[in-house]
């Protein structure tokens, strides 16, 4: 592995300057993502179609994320990661822009699919980077601090969204994410290092292909059967070649030396553990942008501009929970706090399902900060303990593999919380979605991912000793005891 210094005459920066430059990019992409969540119901009526079908515009984005991560540790291994980070952020402001531009519901499906090729190489690329760059014994503090401006972006995604909605046009929504475009690309040339590997790896051209028609047309199958688009044997049609797809990939993976996405990795346990589990505690994730502003603006006849001063609340808490990251995870370790802090923020995250307007507004903001501090805390975990133990050949690999799931799992979350919601409005006999169609779909999310705790408890003790610590003190009085 090679590293270039950055731009000639710049300072080479800490790794807390690194991980808040990389995180730029993910701050635009969160910034994006929440705005968004709050205008589909003003971007339904603009384009006529039902809030249900509005689903699409969150899950083409996540389609984009599916079918090109697997590709970026290639590219940035190839090419390097500063020149890829800086493609991929041109890429998602250019696709932001045609976003703007959308006259009708396909149009903003397509840019947005676009939208998500630059956002395929941007946040995988960045962590790449900064996996690379950062000892193990400061990941945790350096995850933390890429992951403040991406907590600061759900925190003026609301508000902000629902003052563009409200006050001005939702189009500016996908203008705000320009100058943030630039300025990234800007601090990725002067600081960034283009880390790249000095033996780089054939391209699986066969493997990109099988995955991409099996992530695509799995995806695509899910989001049509969410909201009863087409007719059933298409989506059946579409469902059967992904998954065709997919079992030829995995046999085609099995036989490759450098398949694009290594099912391999997964024989790690902290690795494997931790995308199982991740990707079940993501389709809540991927479920609750989507549902809490509909229901605020559908079921409580919330303005756009209200709906998001409320669903902020969340999102500080998550911010909040950065300060006390490290020491929990210095204190319990990886495995003790997965365990707990997955329930507990699935559970605060059911009790939504129960949000009246009768209720108390000091109440549900109670909750939505709790539920964001401790969803903060399980993510953050997980993304860091999935590369304890993987080595850094394989880092690239890694990065890509983990990205494609936690994304495809996100919109899965989406297409499971539109079909509950599409259910039980059948069921009930509602035209429209009422406040107990949306408690079905967050109860039947949040029942998924209870399941992530019992995984997690197969995670051994000790694990990510090297980068909390926690491990080698717990050693300590186990060798005094008698």
């Amino acid at each position: 592995m090679t590293t270039d210094v950055p731009s000639p005459g710049a300072p080479r920066p800490s790794f807390r300057t690194t991980a808040l430059i990389i995180a730029s990019a993910l701050f635009m992409e969160q910034l994006d993502s929440t705005v968004l969540a709050t205008a589909l119901p003003a971007m339904s009526r603009s384009f006529r179609v039902s809030p249900l079908h509005m689903s699409a515009a969150l899950t083409s984005y996540m389609l984009g994320l599916a079918i090109f991560i697997p590709a970026s540790g290639y590219f940035a291994d190839r090419f390097g990661a500063r020149r890829i980070f800086r493609l991929a952020i041109a890429v998602f402001t250019v696709g932001s822009i045609l976003c703007g531009q959308a006259v009708n519901l396909p149009f903003l499906v397509a840019a947005r699919l676009f939208q998500g090729m630059g956002g395929a190489m941007m946040v995988p690329v960045g962590r790449l980077v900064l996996l690379r760059s950062v000892a193990p014994e400061d990941l945790v503090e350096a995850m933390s601090w890429f992951t403040v401006p991406a907590l600061i972006g759900p925190v003026l995604g609301p508000p902000v969204g629902g003052f563009i909605v409200t006050y001005l046009n939702w189009r500016w929504i996908f203008y705000l994410n320009v100058p943030f475009g630039l300025l990234g690309m800007y601090l990725a040339t002067r600081f960034i290092g283009d880390i790249r590997e000095t033996r780089v790896r054939a391209f699986d051209l066969p493997g990109f292909i099988l995955s991409s028609i099996a992530l695509s047309c799995i995806m695509y199958g899910f989001e049509m059967a969410s909201r009863g688009g087409g007719e059933g044997w298409l989506t059946a049609a579409i469902l059967t070649v992904g998954t065709v797809a997919g079992v030829a990939y995995y046999r085609h993976a099995r036989n490759s030396g450098h398949p694009i996405l290594e099912f391999r990795l997964m024989k790690v346990p902290s690795f494997g553990i931790s995308v199982i589990s991740g990707a079940l505690t993501r389709i809540t994730a991927g479920a609750t942008p989507f549902l809490l502003p509909m229901m605020l603006q559908l079921g409580f006849g919330y303005t756009a501009a209200r709906s998001g001063m409320v669903t902020v609340t969340g999102a500080l808490g998550s911010f909040l929970m950065k300060m006390v990251t490290g020491p929990i995870l210095r204190r319990f370790g990886f495995r003790h706090t997965l365990i707990w802090n997955g329930v507990i923020a699935t559970c605060f995250i059911a009790v939504y399902a129960g949000f009246r307007p009768s209720w108390p507004m000091a109440a549900i903001y109670g909750v939505l900060m709790v539920s964001g501090f401790f969803q903060s805390l399980q993510f953050t975990a997980l993304n860091t303990v999935a590369y304890a133990d993987i080595p850094q050949p394989r880092m690239s690999s890694a990065t890509s593999f983990y990205a494609t799931f936690q994304q495809m799992l996100l919109s899965v979350g989406i297409c499971v919380s539109a079909a509950l919601l599409a259910l039980s409005m059948g069921l009930a006999g509602h035209r429209g979605p009422h406040l107990s169609d949306f408690s079905v779909a967050f109860l039947g999310v949040t029942a998924i991912s209870l399941f992530a705790s019992p995984v997690c408890a197969r995670l051994p003790r000790n694990t990510g000793a090297a980068m909390t610590g926690h491990g080698n003190r717990l050693e300590e009085p186990l060798v005094a005891e008698p």
